[in-house]
Order: C-alpha cells, then structure tokens, then sequence
C-alpha cells in the first residue's frame, strides 16, 4: 500500500511541474514581439493623383434645334439610326437643312414631313454612345489641384484589369454639400470608350504632378520634428554604437537607425519624394509592427501609433499610413 502511494505521489509531482512548465512557456509565447520593417531609397517615377468615384455619360448628348420658324419638307431620318456628322437629317420648304453636328445616333424625333416648328424647339436628340466622359466628384480640399487638360487614368468596375485613359475637360465652378462636405463635378473625357457603355461606375486618378526620376521612400519612413522632417537610416550595431560615442548624440538614434534630416517633395499616399539627405539603395525604418511571438512571419501583427512617441509625428498627418507593394518601382501605383 505504501509503495503505491509513493508511485501515485510521484505521478502527480511530474504531472504538476510539467503544467507549471507548460504555463511559464505558453505566457512567454504569447508575449508580443515589436519588430521593424524597412524600406529601400528606390529613384524613378512618382505620381500625386486626386481620386474620385462616378459614372460614364456620352460626351454628346443634344437637342437639335433650328433658330427660325420653319416648315418641314422632310424628315430623311428616324428614331435610333446612327448618322454621321454632317450628314442630312431634315430638310425644309425655306431651301434650308438640318445636318447632324456630330457623329452619333438619333435618340428621338420630334417632326414629320409638313409640320411646322417655332425658332427654338427640338426637332430630334442626338447621343453618341462611342464617344464617353466620366463625371467624377472631387473633394473640395482636393479641387484647387485639379487643372483642365491634367492626364487621368480611370478604372471602370466592369472591366477591373483594364485601365483607360482620359483628360480633364471641365471642372464645375459650383460644389454640392452633403453631410457638411464639398464636392465638386470634374468631366474627364476618355480617349477610348471601347466596350464601355454609358451608366458603367468607375473610379478615376487624375494626376496632378510628376516625376520621372524622383528619389522616394514609403511616406511612413519620414517623421517630423520641430518643423524639419527627417529619416531614420539603418546602421550596424558596431557603426551605430562608434558614430553615436564619437559624436556624443545619441539621441540621433534609434535601435540601429540613425536619425537624418531630409527635404521633401511630391507625394502621395503611399511615397514621398526625397529631394536630398538620402541616395538610391540605402535603407530606412518603417514604423514598427507588434505581433505576438507564436504568430508566424506572414502575419500581418498591429502597427505602433506612434514610431519614436515623443514630438515626432508622420510627415503631413500621415503618421506612417503607407503600403509597400512589392516588387514595384513606381510612386504613384496605388
């Protein structure tokens, strides 16, 4: 009886230390873990776009008129034929002819062989539906940027993996309130509207600067601090350690980077252009990423609010709110 005892006591002694262990290694795996990414100072395209949503409408859209009371002689065309411009469309007792302003299909028509019109009225509508501009609303704070005859690259929700190309035509000089926010109507006018009909959605990035060879990083990397911005740029331990000593400025660093002041230029959501204090190819600190330790690499963990706390804050009110995609060397790709 006393030996079974001593093994059962034995059992429950092991059985014990190894929950305590199991605890003590389950409360360090669930610690969280900060971590840093980087960036490399890549040079070469980058883009600051507006963006704004609408939808397709025909460029040509009228109501054919005449500027004299008339009679009609004849009516030489008819509902939802397509004509071209400068074609006959009705003809009158006077000698006189309405012709077709542009290419593009009668919608309706308003007046038969004999009737009479007053100067003013509508004889017929005409739309080309092959012709397309896109209606997009532009936020208020954004309108000042926005010029007539800026470069647009729109995406229609139908057809996602195609990107058309348009031009702003017109911006409207009055803005709609809603919810207390301006906004105003900006008409790009696409250069091909192959496969598009009018009413298709879609968004559109007007591109109001840039660059062919600018120097940028990821827009999270730059800081401000008393009205400079600056970078953190990755050193080696050894560097960091014999450069922060030599110079006895240790607060220019952070971790292994160390703290550099740049001037900036164009950017976006996503870049920001460096102007000088960085070259090509050096590499720069992101804001830092908390995860915990049992999670593995590919996970995407929660961002710090704040890289360094202290003054320092994201340049422009951005605060580190940037996207790396991979693989890519241009600016402005969204």
């Amino acid at each position: 009886m006393k030996k079974w005892f001593i093994i059962v006591l034995c059992v429950v002694v092991v059985a014990a230390g190894g929950g305590i262990i199991w605890y003590m290694n389950k409360g360090k795996a669930e610690q969280p873990e900060a971590i840093t990414p980087t960036a490399v100072v890549q040079k070469g395209p980058l883009e600051s776009k507006v963006s704004g949503s609408g939808s397709l409408s025909p460029a040509i859209d009228e109501n054919l008129k005449v500027a004299e009371n008339k009679t009609v002689n004849e009516v030489l065309v008819s509902k939802d034929e397509k004509v071209k411009k400068g074609e006959d469309l009705v003809t009158f007792t006077d000698g006189s002819v309405l012709e077709a302003p542009h290419d593009g299909t009668i919608t309706s028509v308003n007046v038969y062989d004999g009737s009479r019109v007053n100067a003013g009225q509508v004889i017929a509508h005409l739309t080309n539906y092959s012709d397309l501009n896109m209606v997009v609303q532009v936020d208020e704070l954004d309108i000042p940027k926005v010029k007539a005859g800026q470069n647009v690259e729109v995406i229609v929700n139908a057809f996602p993996e195609q990107k058309y190309e348009g031009v702003v035509k017109e911006i409207a000089s009055e803005g709609t309130v809603t919810n207390g926010v301006s906004k105003f109507d900006v008409t790009v006018h696409l250069s091909s509207s192959k496969n598009l009909k009018a009413g298709m959605t879609a968004t559109a990035d007007i591109i109001i600067a840039k660059k062919e060879n600018a120097l940028y990083v990821p827009i999270g990397a730059v800081h401000s601090l008393n009205g400079k911005y600056f970078v953190y740029v990755q050193d080696t331990a050894q560097q960091n350690t014999e450069s922060a000593a030599a110079s006895g400025s240790a607060a220019d660093y952070e971790g292994n980077g160390r703290r550099v002041v740049v001037k900036t230029g164009l950017h976006n959501d996503n870049y920001i252009e460096i102007v000088s204090g960085l070259k090509q190819g050096q590499v720069v600190l992101l804001p830092k990423i908390v995860r915990n330790a049992n999670q593995n690499q590919s996970s995407n963990g929660q961002r710090m609010p704040g890289m360094f706390g202290g003054n320092m804050g994201g340049f422009g009110g951005f605060g580190g709110q940037y996207r790396m995609n991979g693989g890519t060397n241009r600016g402005g790709d969204r």
